[in-house]
């Protein structure tokens, strides 16, 4: 529970699998998060060994995060925690 702790986490990693984010392209798929927030988790999953951090050394600086396979594992453990909310909370079919 501590690796997924935390009201931004698991939208992090949802974001993660569609595909690889910069930055930027995160924090607008994760409306709500601040930058603060975001980074830190970021830190976090990546401590983790759930999100990979690629620095491609370009200025200005070009930083690609992506999912790990334990990430992608972790995602796959959490996919019927996602049905079950999206039928019981948000009351429609659940989507992948």
């Amino acid at each position: 529970m501590d690796v997924i702790g935390g009201k931004w986490k698991v939208l992090i990693l949802w974001a993660l699998d569609e595909r690889p984010c910069r930055f930027g392209e995160l924090r607008r798929a994760v409306p709500g998060v601040t930058e603060k927030v975001l980074a830190s988790h970021l830190r976090e999953l990546e401590g983790d060994g759930i999100v990979h951090r690629e620095d491609r050394g370009e200025v200005p600086p070009h930083v690609v995060y992506s999912l790990t396979p334990l990430g992608r594992s972790l995602n796959a453990a959490l996919a019927p925690l996602g049905d079950w909310g999206q039928e019981h909370v948000l009351g429609g079919a659940p989507h992948r």
